[in-house]
């Protein structure tokens, strides 16, 4: 969400598109690539139908980054999703293919999931405890002081810019053991320029007029922005380096 793809009106690239091309710029384009994430939904949906295409596929690696959406929910319950996510792991373990995890970003300085900070840090905690467990490779965005930046933010404050989305690429690239210019994509952005008080005041206002009250009406009505949304790509398909 967020990374606009400049040839598809109403799609976008996003991180896990930009990783598959630098994967397959190492494998000389010698790579097929499937990407079956619909945005919304809750991990039910992504250890359960998503993940049962995405072994139909016969794939050598799987990112799996789920229970987001779940974690926002008044009664959430983490050892659940926890175990779900261990299961789901286990399972495609056993096929032989290789697991990437990644843990939510620190939402220290958001306006209202900061609240949710000590959530989110049980979450991270408990996908670094799965990947030792079964030998998953994580990306670790808990760490990447670098997405504390509002800048790398789009202005619903829940997606990241085009930016972030290539530094998250880079440092998934990274945590797969591959050679990168760390400095590049962990580097946070020059001290932004202060903002006043009023400001503040009137954009946090804005934010939430746009978007925390739609999404908060559709959680009451028992609704997803991905309920229409179908996976963009799939079946697996040659990728292009460039």
């Amino acid at each position: 969400m967020s990374d606009e793809d400049p040839q598809h009106p109403d799609r976008y690239v996003g991180w896990a598109d930009r990783l598959a091309r630098h994967l397959s710029a190492l494998a000389d384009g010698d790579l097929t690539y499937a990407n079956l994430a619909v945005r919304g939904r809750l991990l039910a949906d992504v250890v359960g139908p998503q993940l049962d295409a995405a072994l139909a596929l016969g794939p050598d690696l799987v990112s799996m980054v789920g229970g987001g959406n779940d974690i926002l929910r008044p009664k959430a319950d983490l050892d659940d999703i926890a175990g779900q996510l261990e299961a789901a792991v286990v399972r495609i373990r056993a096929t032989g293919a290789d697991v990437l995890l990644a843990t939510p970003t620190d939402p220290v300085g958001a306006p209202v999931l900061k609240h949710l900070r000590g959530r989110h840090a049980i979450h991270s905690a408990n996908v670094f405890s799965i990947a030792q467990q079964h030998g998953c490779y994580v990306i670790n965005q808990w760490g990447m002081r670098a997405l504390q930046d509002w800048r790398l933010w789009s202005e619903d404050r829940i997606h990241m810019t085009a930016e972030g989305h290539r530094r998250v690429a880079l440092n998934a690239l990274s945590a797969l053991g591959h050679e990168t210019d760390r400095e590049d994509w962990s580097t946070p952005l020059p001290p932004p320029e202060p903002v006043g008080r009023r400001e503040a005041v009137a954009a946090n206002a804005d934010w939430a007029r746009t978007h925390l009250a739609p999404w908060v009406q559709r959680r009451l009505r028992g609704e997803s922005s991905g309920d229409t949304v179908t996976a963009k790509r799939p079946q697996l398909r040659p990728v292009d380096p460039a």
